[in-house]
């Protein structure tokens, strides 16, 4: 069994290009099973056996992980892993199994996304020079993020995978590289081109067009660590809730942008989403603004 499962997670790496978090998840999910059906049968996982599995321990897995208290989404995910892998077996190695198409997923409530106060991203700006008062050059850095983040809706990783080269001459367009090495244009505003002109600017460490546009305070590449904790240090000196992050503010790029009238496809190829269904949720987000102002001004309301 060991070698089919090292060949599957060598499958989703070098063939799916999943990245090494995706496909560590992915492992634990099938360990977690093969432990499982281990204990309830009473006898070592064989790969003939993999065919003969029924519903009956298939749901009893379930069931286990309910009882071990584990979320609804982590035991979707790992049921998406098995069937996954069932997939990959029916195909290298002729196993197959139509049980595990019969299993239903715990439904998973989805949550609106919550996004920021366009005041309150103004507001950041003049809280980092504050807080980054001995390292200006810092605070010119960390709002140049900040505005990649909610003005081009890029993702964390995305905005710190930028090489100087891709923003040189201010270009209209920036060629983004998101999961799954899918390509997509955004078109950078003005604002956002003078934010980095002018950290680059300040940056004692900017090399040559090939090198990350995102630096340390050491001069190594900005690690998503460090974005975090800027995000995290803002929200602590401008007393903001939780639920502001980084990918909060690319939240609130797709809802300033849907509430301005763009339509789910444009939005969908903006944020990079393999699935128009998590587009989607904008619209949730957008609806329950409106029926806020609704309840608040409607006189039948």
């Amino acid at each position: 069994m060991n070698e089919i499962v090292s060949d599957f997670i060598n499958y989703l790496l070098n063939t799916k290009n999943y990245s090494t978090h995706t496909a560590t998840a992915y492992e634990s999910d099938l360990h977690d099973f093969i432990e499982f059906y281990e204990r309830w049968s009473n006898t070592k996982l064989l790969p003939a056996d993999l065919s003969r599995i029924d519903t009956i321990c298939f749901r009893a897995w379930l069931a286990d992980r309910a009882k071990r208290n584990l979320t609804h989404k982590s035991t979707a995910r790992a049921l998406s892993s098995i069937r996954t892998f069932y997939k990959y077996i029916a195909k290298k190695h002729n196993i197959q199994n139509d049980a595990i198409g019969l299993i239903s997923a715990p439904r998973v409530p989805r949550k609106l996304s919550k996004a920021i106060e366009t005041t309150e991203v103004a507001e950041m700006k003049s809280a980092l020079v504050t807080i980054d008062e001995k390292n200006p050059w810092v605070a010119t850095r960390d709002w140049a993020l900040i505005m990649l983040l909610f003005g081009c809706g890029l993702r964390i990783s995305e905005a710190l995978s930028l090489k100087i080269a891709d923003i040189k001459n201010r270009p209209e367009t920036i060629r983004i590289i998101g999961k799954g090495d899918k390509e997509r244009i955004i078109p950078v505003l003005p604002a956002v081109h003078d934010a980095i002109a002018k950290y680059i600017d300040t940056c004692p460490y900017m090399g040559d067009a090939s090198q990350p546009l995102f630096r340390s305070v050491r001069g190594l590449p900005m690690s998503p660590r460090m974005a975090e904790k800027t995000i995290e240090n803002l929200r602590a000196y401008l007393q903001l809730p939780d639920y502001v992050t980084p990918h909060a503010l690319r939240h609130t790029f797709a809802t300033a942008l849907l509430a301005g009238g763009a339509d789910l496809r444009s939005l969908q190829e903006l944020l990079g989403h393999s699935s128009l269904s998590t587009t989607q949720l904008y619209t949730r987000v957008n609806m329950a603004e409106i029926n806020k102002i609704y309840a608040a001004a409607h006189p039948k309301a």
